[in-house]
């Protein structure tokens, strides 16, 4: 069964989630504290090989009038090292406002502050390949 997966990339951590495999849903995988690039890299080899991933969603951070920031340009470096270590597509998805919504989705299921800050780079990867899969 072949599977998407969707990143939510930052400079501390990665957020990971994955599609069922008829790819139709997201659901939040985990959230890699990052510790260097080969251990970042090792770790999505992990994940790419357990569930036969096929398809790599990155969020692109941009800024509301559609500019690449310096957070937009970090991802669009970290997916150049994607592409060069894997032989995957890899997908830009826009993730304006995915981070705020995943915090609004964790303040209305009264998660704490302290449990937000572990997950929400988890949830917003989700929101970003739930985006893309609602797409095709």
């Amino acid at each position: 069964m072949e599977r998407i997966m969707g990143l939510d990339v930052g400079d501390k951590t990665i957020g990971i989630a994955i599609s069922d495999p008829l790819l139709i849903t997201a659901q939040g995988l985990e959230t890699v504290r990052r510790e260097g690039l080969r251990k970042d890299m090792n770790r999505i080899d992990d994940i790419i090989r357990e569930y036969n991933i096929i398809k790599m969603v990155v969020g692109l951070p941009k800024n509301m009038n559609n500019t690449i920031g310096p957070q937009g340009e970090k991802v669009l470096d970290f997916v150049d090292k994607l592409k060069e270590k894997f032989d995957l597509d890899i997908v830009l998805e826009d993730e304006r406002l995915t981070t705020k919504a995943a915090e609004r989705m964790l303040i209305e299921g009264d998660v704490s502050r302290k449990g937000r800050k572990r997950v929400i780079d988890k949830v917003a990867a989700t929101y970003i390949l739930q985006s893309y899969l609602d797409k095709i």
